[in-house]
């Protein structure tokens, strides 16, 4: 029985976690809530992974945000994510720590990458500024976990996820991502008697995106199958391999909830980054393909949303 600590567990990605580990069985599941253990206080950490000493550690805890909120709180998000990142990577190592993982984002990847985006586009060019803060705060983590490995031996990974979305995500309209925020937005105008639906940008941009159960599934993979060395910058790529525009997720969101009003966009708005495809096939050559496709991932979505889950505002 193998103990797992995976930190941020209530959230998207880390629920996400839960389950696959669960289903996997042979866990023991080292849980705690931000109020149990403050992932900011480096001493807190440090006593928490020596007396605890998992055998393997998710950092899947993370400040996370849509265009708004990144591009606002920009301070808060390059501190809070560093320090996470910091903090257990370093907690991981004095520990002894035999495996962690540390979960990033495709934000790292430079605004004007090549498509599809590889590992080794990684700071090729200058990021999308409006989450600027965050990506260098993720790119610090997969930093600290590859050269943690070359200077002391670890067994460390890093995984970038494309754009995420199922259970356990947030639906705040100021701090959700697209995806989610499209949800409610569409929700609450079919109960407004289908009453025109707002969007920011033009709606042309192009997205990738991933239910956290299928991310889920290739972290636990990655953690069974694959050591430091055995990819360049032990960076790994996880993403669908299709993507849609803005626009057209849009257009299935509103079928999925029924809503039957118009949709208008306000062009003043930011786009963020052009078009954002991963290039998954370090992740596919172990094996691995995501099982749920968007249409169905939307409806279970928003019957988790219908259901009370997620976090709302």
């Amino acid at each position: 029985m193998s103990k797992v600590f995976v930190s941020g567990h209530r959230g998207l990605v880390g629920s996400a976690l839960v389950r696959a580990l669960e289903r996997q069985g042979g866990h023991e599941l080292i849980l705690r809530r931000r109020a149990d253990l403050d992932l900011l206080d480096q001493r807190a950490v440090r006593h928490f992974l020596a007396d605890e000493a998992p055998e393997v550690i998710y950092v899947a805890a993370a400040k996370v945000g849509g265009i708004q909120a990144n591009n606002t709180d920009r301070y808060d998000f390059l501190y809070e994510n560093l320090v996470i990142a910091a903090n257990l990577i370093e907690g991981a190592r004095l520990a002894g720590i035999p495996r962690l993982l540390f979960l990033g984002s495709s934000c790292i990847y430079p605004r004007a990458a090549p498509q599809p985006m590889r590992e080794e586009h990684l700071l090729t060019s200058a990021l999308e500024p409006t989450n600027e803060p965050y990506a260098i705060a993720k790119i610090a983590g997969v930093k600290l976990v590859e050269n943690c490995n070359r200077q002391h031996g670890t067994d460390y990974l890093s995984a970038m996820p494309t754009n995420l979305y199922g259970p356990g995500d947030t639906y705040d309209l100021e701090n959700s991502h697209v995806l989610p925020a499209l949800i409610r937005k569409f929700h609450e105008a079919k109960l407004a008697s289908d009453r025109p639906v707002l969007l920011w940008g033009s709606g042309a941009p192009f997205r990738e995106f991933l239910h956290a159960d299928d991310l889920a599934e290739a972290c636990v993979l990655l953690m069974d199958s694959v050591h430091a060395g055995q990819f360049p910058g032990d960076l790994i790529n996880v993403g669908s391999g299709s993507e849609v525009s803005i626009k057209e997720l849009a257009t299935i969101v509103q079928r999925v909830v029924g809503h039957r009003g118009e949709i208008r966009w306000d062009a003043s708005r930011p786009d963020g980054t052009p078009r954002k495809l991963m290039d998954s096939s370090r992740m596919t050559s172990l094996g691995w393909r995501p099982r749920i496709d968007l249409e169905t991932g939307i409806r279970s979505a928003y019957a988790d949303f219908l259901a009370g889950g997620g976090r709302k505002p």
